[in-house]
């Protein structure tokens, strides 16, 4: 029996199965990965493990074009966007193993009363479980295990059915680096294989990207079991036009906003809010621009997006935008598909009784509302279930910075998209999760902050 498998989603043919693995062989790792958290911890330094994380960094710049290869296979990822991605993990990687010291130092505090010292020591957890997505099968793990190694944690991997191969050639990665083989493993569980897994009291904490309906069950079994967990679900993040001197460049912005990772990006926008002033002249160019990129080859260096990542994934995309339109959208274009590749849409008039007003579209599937002015574009930019990320695009500063203190969301861009980095905190609020990854935020997440208080 296998739920895991490489099916390329270009072609839909069956690549390569891969067996998953046994109750067993799962109790087995879990009770390896405690085993070797004791002596990851101990018998390694801070700098010894930012070494080694400095070195898997330098292995994936190393098996760049086949890491690359292995997840346009995969997912589909168009090749020039699946280097993009291996690129960044490099960045973060470094990031860790240039700043692992600092951000782990002893924090002293200030004696209100009393006589001696007290500092706060940061230590790890142990034994953390990752299950990740497909979507960006090595940046997900990167954000995951790179701070959480150099802490001293260790690490059980339950990657995507999808991403056998990338989950694998990870894991060689971070052995290869001088990661003991128990502090790193990957299994290829099944879901219910993992609910067990986060109840075992050998694991520590849980960390998620994924789904809501993945979030909520995996937040429930962790509270039962009073486990730490970071998630980080889906998101229906505004895009917002207030004003501009530039409207190509605001449309290349918001282009670029939707079609990242072919529109199958939790943080991607998928609404666009524009005031009155801006809309017929922006909905005219952004829905020219958005239907000159049509689906390709994603082996083309060429292609900006390329098929969805399984036909599960378009079936699902064609019924959202079928039922926004019987609800009473207006399809202004695109809303095809051949096979898994789905033309790049527009859909206007989503009103609040719709579906699609507050779904989540994976996919290159754009909504564009019109509204009044300021206060409105905020109202309907914080109407959603999700708070992942948002995008305000306005030559005002002021009105800049007023718009971003009042957008309900874990993270704002002003004037910029596609700026996320290793340094800067991701995550979000309400259904998209909560915790963050990246940055001295990510690393914090699952630390022991230890109070250290001696007398005078």
């Amino acid at each position: 029996m296998t739920d895991y498998a490489v099916v390329d989603p270009a072609t839909g043919e069956t690549l390569n199965t891969y067996p998953t693995i046994s109750d067993d062989n799962l109790r087995a790792a879990t009770g390896r990965a405690h085993e070797a958290h004791s002596s990851w911890k101990a018998s390694t330094t801070i700098e010894d493990r930012a070494a080694i994380i400095r070195r898997v960094s330098v292995l994936h710049a190393e098996r760049r074009e086949e890491l690359a290869d292995t997840i346009v296979r995969e997912m589909g990822k168009p090749i020039e966007q699946a280097r993009d991605e291996v690129d960044f993990c490099v960045s973060i990687y470094d990031f860790y193993a240039d700043n692992a010291v600092e951000l782990l130092a002893d924090e002293p505090i200030k004696l209100l009363e009393g006589e001696g010292l007290a500092v706060v020591r940061k230590s790890s957890y142990g034994v953390l479980l990752g299950i990740m997505p497909w979507n960006y099968p090595y940046y997900q793990v990167a954000r995951f295990a790179g701070p959480n190694l150099v802490i001293g944690n260790t690490v059980l991997l339950k990657h995507a059915p999808q991403c056998p191969e990338s989950a694998a050639a990870m894991e060689r990665i971070f052995h290869d680096a001088g990661v003991p083989t128990d502090a790193y493993i990957n299994v290829y569980a099944t879901n219910e294989q993992v609910a067990w897994v986060i109840a075992d009291p050998r694991v520590r904490g849980v960390s998620l990207t994924g789904s809501e309906r993945a979030g909520a069950a995996v937040a429930e079994i962790a509270g039962r079991n009073l486990k730490k967990v970071v998630l980080e679900l889906g998101g229906a993040d505004p895009f917002i036009l207030l004003g501009t001197q530039d409207l190509d460049g605001a449309v290349e912005q918001a282009v670029s906003a939707r079609l990242e990772n072919s529109g199958q990006a939790c943080n991607a926008a998928k609404r666009f809010i524009v005031v009155e002033e801006l809309y017929d002249e922006f909905l005219d160019r952004f829905t020219k621009a958005l239907t000159a990129v049509e689906p390709g080859n994603p082996k083309s260096p060429d292609t900006v997006v390329g098929p969805l990542s399984s036909a599960l994934a378009s079936e699902r995309l064609e019924d959202q935008v079928k039922r926004a339109v019987e609800q009473g959208a207006k399809l202004v274009a695109g809303g095809t598909r051949d096979g898994n590749f789905f033309a790049t849409t527009v859909l206007t008039g989503v009103e609040p009784g719709n579906d699609a007003y507050h779904e989540e579209f994976f996919g290159p599937v754009a909504q564009i509302y019109r509204v009044a002015d300021e206060d409105a574009a905020v109202q309907l930019a914080n109407d959603t279930p999700y708070g992942l990320g948002s995008y305000v695009i306005t030559d005002d500063e002021d009105q800049a910075m007023r718009v971003a203190n009042q957008i309900d969301a874990g993270m704002v861009f002003v004037n910029i998209v596609g700026a996320e980095a290793a340094e800067l905190p991701f995550g979000g609020v309400k259904r998209s999760g909560y915790g963050r990854e990246l940055g001295r935020f990510g690393l914090d997440e699952f630390v022991n902050k230890k109070l250290i208080r001696v007398g005078g």
